[in-house]
């Protein structure tokens, strides 16, 4: 059964009295498809397991397996209009006939309470983010070159020439706005970009 939220129903509780003294802030994560994002993230938290990772909320329905709050915020679509309207997004989509989108709560809840917050997103979510959170520290993932990228899109046999095409020419609009974030990281091996985003982050 699908799980959702009542119209007025908060994400999360309200933020406790207990703070961190360290400082908390958002961090996005954003660069082309195929450059490695999700494998950077997966390694660098297999080392640091108390990152914590934004969740975010879709209309869609769950999968086997996923869960409220975990995986996603599960909402109905009026719900999500209404959080569209009050602002209470950083950044939204709508994909396949579905709403995607950052709640403000839990990642605002998440800094004030210390915690570094991230969010993997791709280009034009990032420019949302960058609108509407701007003090958000924002990090650009870049290829080691576009042969290679090319590579390891072909590499994970989940498109046929035509998706292949098509991520490529996507690829080249964004790389092309990698100057718009704040710190750009070349993903060529993957232990020292690890390394690099933690430095950044811990």
């Amino acid at each position: 059964m699908t799980q959702t939220l009542s119209p007025n129903a908060s994400l999360l509780p309200e933020a406790t009295s207990e703070h961190s003294t360290s400082p908390g802030r958002l961090v996005v994560l954003t660069g082309p498809s195929g450059v490695g994002k999700g494998t950077l993230l997966k390694r660098l938290r297999q080392q640091h397991p108390d990152l914590y990772l934004s969740t975010s909320a879709t209309t869609r329905a769950p999968r086997e397996g996923e869960e409220h709050g975990k995986d996603y915020y599960f909402v109905t679509r009026d719900r999500f209009e209404e959080m569209i309207a009050a602002g209470e997004l950083l950044e939204w989509a709508e994909f396949a006939g579905n709403y995607y989108g950052t709640p403000r709560q839990p990642v605002e809840v998440q800094i004030e309470r210390g915690n570094q917050v991230i969010l993997e997103i791709e280009l034009k979510g990032a420019r949302q983010v960058a609108q509407s959170f701007p003090e958000a520290f924002k990090i650009f993932i870049v290829p080691p070159s576009p042969e290679e990228l090319e590579r390891r899109i072909r590499d994970r046999g989940q498109d046929d020439e035509a998706a292949i095409t098509r991520r490529l020419a996507r690829s080249r609009v964004e790389l092309d706005a990698a100057d718009e974030f704040d710190l750009q990281i070349v993903n060529d091996n993957l232990e020292q970009a690890v390394a690099k985003l933690a430095d950044v982050l811990l």
